[in-house]
């Protein structure tokens, strides 16, 4: 954990609004219109280098955390999402987001036993320092909520991306069935931003902020290190 962090959940009921704005150069019309394309990818995978070719000049996005750490919270992932597998089979819908080895599960199980079982499963994986369990007891959610909850993630990327004072790979955003979780090491102010815009997305119900909060000086300092200057 970066020195000084904190793991924050906080979860705020919004009212949903229509998108407002237009991108303010073609590099970022080109990162929206990739935000948007990536809606039908599966929930918790996200984009950690986003690349788009405007004007023959090509936009890169830095993500917060270390190659290496990326790589745990994948692996991550992966382990805690098998031993989900193990349990349900095909009963439930778990899905599993990990950053900074800060564990996020999200969806739908069959019993409450379940839901307790996999959230112990996932804190005994290696290098997990945290869980934030958000499964719900019910039926696995259909495939027509999925895709609709994949367009507000991707309406909130290209929101994400308009925005000039933040950074789209400093989050992950996770939508079930409406709700909106944002993960990432971000600032206060970053944190505020971020969750007025998602929750300024039609279909939006509840913004849920599991944030590692960092000093406005420490987020310049990675800024720094990822365009190699100190």
């Amino acid at each position: 954990m970066t020195p000084h962090a904190r793991l924050n959940r906080v979860s705020l009921t919004t009212t949903a609004s229509r998108i407002s704005g237009v991108p303010g150069s073609w590099g970022r019309c080109a990162l929206v219109a990739a935000a948007l394309a990536s809606t039908l990818t599966l929930q918790g995978c996200e984009v950690l280098a986003l690349g788009a070719v405007a004007g023959g000049s090509a936009v890169v996005a830095v993500d917060r955390r270390t190659t290496g750490i990326q790589l745990e919270d994948k692996t991550i992932e992966i382990k805690v999402g098998q031993r989900a597998k193990e349990r349900l089979g095909d009963k439930g819908n778990v899905n599993v987001t990990a950053y900074n080895r800060a564990v996020l599960l999200s969806g739908e199980v069959p019993t409450e036993a379940d839901r307790a079982a996999i959230e112990r499963a996932a804190a005994q994986v290696e290098n997990v320092k945290g869980v934030v369990n958000e499964l719900t007891v019910g039926f696995p959610s259909a495939l027509t909520a999925r895709a609709a909850d994949g367009i507000i993630a991707g309406k909130i990327r290209a929101k994400f991306i308009e925005a000039a004072d933040l950074s789209l790979p400093a989050f992950k955003i996770t939508v079930e069935g409406g709700v909106v979780y944002l993960m990432g090491m971000v600032s206060e102010a970053e944190a505020r931003r971020a969750t007025q815009l998602a929750a300024g997305v039609s279909g939006v119900k509840k913004v849920v902020r599991v944030f590692e909060t960092i000093s406005a000086e420490e987020v310049l300092r990675l800024r720094s290190r990822a365009d190699g200057t100190r």
